[in-house]
């Protein structure tokens, strides 16, 4: 099975990776592409187009150029940059390796949101200005025994449900896709959004982004929340309408925020969101960790295994796809 590495987030690769695949007989060719045109030149003869870097180079155009793909491989979670509708209409799977990276973000979700409840940063700042016990005129709030509701209760959110456990909170979890059975067999009650949003002391994003969840929170959803409650999004930016949200924590409609990804990225220097004292940002890092390399390469490598035996991956973006079925390839010589 011949696969294309278009995009390496590393720059190099393992000995170990490159040894196992050749043990299942995979051929490995890299070469970084920075347009769907350097894709479609370089890998018409692969049948899987594997990108580690959650670029947006494979384009819907592209595919039509590549008459032997039949899988896609994007290492890490969200498939937002890549086109799956043209891709399921054509035959070829998206696969993906969410699990590679769900801990980790269900650590920094929890990172963000007590930061942002107990007021963290600005406590930092205050102690390195020479303030001491500033904070008893305007103390950090607390999670103990309040309610949290998940927007989208995929595998992060669930890691999120099982940390929270020690802090005897009220989980509600709002998501179309998961069952109310399933949901409350990981701790939580399965509601609607606005019931969510206007009973919940915090509320963390983890939907995919979509056609259909892009500004999913915006100005009527803000306010609908409690004018304590906090945000907090580790998804993709553009399920919170970024503007309406400026308004939200500049008028009081919310509490606080704690964002992991933002509308632009990377932010554009004059963001209003860098002025507000009720905000805790990070630069889409959530995914990264000690254990992010080896987790990258190791749930990679299995998923390119389970192709090259015939097998569905086991994490799929498209799964109503009828796979395409790729001839021999003909040696012209």
């Amino acid at each position: 099975m011949q696969v294309a590495l278009i995009r390496n987030i590393f720059g190099t690769i393992p000995e170990s990776v490159t040894h196992e695949l050749t043990s299942h007989g995979i051929v490995l060719d890299c070469r970084e592409c920075m347009n769907g045109d350097e894709v479609a030149a370089f890998a018409c003869d692969a049948e899987v187009i594997w990108d580690n870097a959650g670029s947006n180079v494979i384009s819907a155009e592209c595919l039509h150029q590549l008459p032997r793909c039949r899988v896609i491989l994007r290492t890490g979670s969200g498939t937002d940059n890549l086109p799956v509708k043209e891709a399921t209409a054509l035959g070829i799977i998206v696969a993906n390796t969410p699990e590679a990276i769900a801990e980790t973000v269900a650590e920094h979700t929890m990172a963000l949101l007590l930061a942002a409840v107990r007021n963290l940063v600005q406590y930092d700042r205050n102690v390195r200005a020479g303030k001491w016990r500033q904070g008893a005129s305007d103390p950090a709030t607390h999670l103990c025994g309040r309610t949290l509701g998940f927007v989208g209760f995929g595998r992060i959110a669930r890691y999120v449900a099982r940390m929270l456990g020690g802090f005897r909170m009220t989980l509600l979890a709002s998501d179309p896709n998961i069952d109310a059975s399933t949901i409350a067999e990981h701790g939580a009650r399965k509601v609607e959004l606005d019931e969510l949003l206007s009973t919940s002391d915090f509320a963390t994003i983890h939907t995919p982004l979509t056609n259909s969840t892009h500004h999913l929170i915006g100005e009527a959803q803000l306010k609908r929340m409690q004018p304590h409650a906090v945000l907090v999004n580790v998804a993709r930016g553009p399920v919170v309408d970024e503007a309406a949200l400026v308004r939200a924590l500049t008028n009081g409609w919310i509490g606080g925020a704690a964002m992991d990804v933002l509308e632009i990225e990377p932010a554009a220097p004059h963001n209003a969101l860098f002025t507000l004292p009720n905000v805790v940002l990070t630069p889409h890092i959530a995914s990264y960790s000690d254990q992010f390399a080896d987790q990258f390469w190791s749930h990679s490598v299995r998923t390119l295994i389970e192709i090259a035996h015939g097998d569905m991956p086991l994490w799929v973006a498209n799964p109503e796809v009828a796979p395409r079925q790729v001839p021999d390839k003909i040696d012209s010589d």
